[in-house]
């Protein structure tokens, strides 16, 4: 008879990746801190001890722990939590974490790509708003942010402080009206030389991508396009989503 793999042995590989899962949301939660022991994770997880040290392998990696010998393991670094399921900007969502500054790269009136146009409905070849922003979470770049607004509240929108205060709070102001909804999608994206150098990575770091469609007023307007790239070893995203129903009450 052929041979069956026993379902409770696990591989120390798989053991190590479940460990540093669990770890890294801890911290990023803030719920582990300061010192973390080996012989006490061993016993939490109910795996070995080399295991457990593959787990911190990656964490320090990661920039999240730092090892050495005599002083042990410490957490050093959280990330910091982005919320995608309220509107925020990131100097809004961030004000916990540190202060946001913005280093504007790029403010200016341009002719709109054809799917610019599309997503913003605007006619083709339009006029936008384009805005490069390096945006930084203290003195450490954390994001480029890459966005195209609606002229009539974009052109406005240039007169006012870019550097210190985020799109969204001057779409409101401006327009004297409240942002509506957003529709984003959010992907993995290795770092282009040009993205790299500016976030301070090596090229090819994994950045989390994100194309994100924001609409204003009641009648959901279409007025602002970005696209963002994130430190995805700075910044987690967090979302709260509740499971849908049918008409009938039932779930999906």
């Amino acid at each position: 008879m052929p041979k069956t793999s026993d379902p409770t042995r696990r591989r120390r590989a798989d053991d190590a990746r479940v460990v540093a899962d669990v770890l890294r949301r801890g911290i990023d939660r803030g719920e582990r801190t300061g010192a973390l022991d080996e012989q006490r994770l061993a016993a939490e997880f109910s795996v070995s001890r080399n295991a457990v040290r593959d787990a911190l392998a990656l964490l320090c990696a990661q920039g999240q722990i730092d090892r050495a010998p005599r002083v042990g393991t410490h957490v050093v670094r959280r990330k910091a939590e982005h919320g995608i399921d309220a509107l925020r900007g990131l100097k809004e969502t961030l004000v916990e974490h540190g202060r946001v500054r913005n280093e504007v790269r790029v403010a200016t009136l341009v002719r709109s790509p054809a799917a610019v146009a599309r997503r913003l409905a605007l006619d083709p070849g339009a006029e936008v708003v384009y805005i490069e922003r390096l945006r930084f979470l203290d003195d450490e770049p954390v994001s480029l942010d890459l966005t195209y607004l609606a002229p009539d509240v974009g052109v406005p929108i240039l007169e006012h402080d870019l550097e210190n205060t985020d799109v969204f709070t001057l779409l409101e102001r401006v327009s004297g009206r409240r942002l509506h909804s957003a529709e984003q999608s959010v992907e993995a994206a290795g770092a282009d030389p040009h993205s790299a150098a500016n976030l301070d990575v090596p090229a090819g770091t994994a950045l989390l991508l994100i194309e994100r469609l924001t609409r204003l007023g009641p009648e959901a307007r279409p007025v602002d396009l970005e696209y963002l790239r994130m430190r995805s070893d700075r910044i987690t995203l967090h979302a709260t989503a509740l499971r849908d129903t049918h008409p009938n009450g039932e779930s999906r």
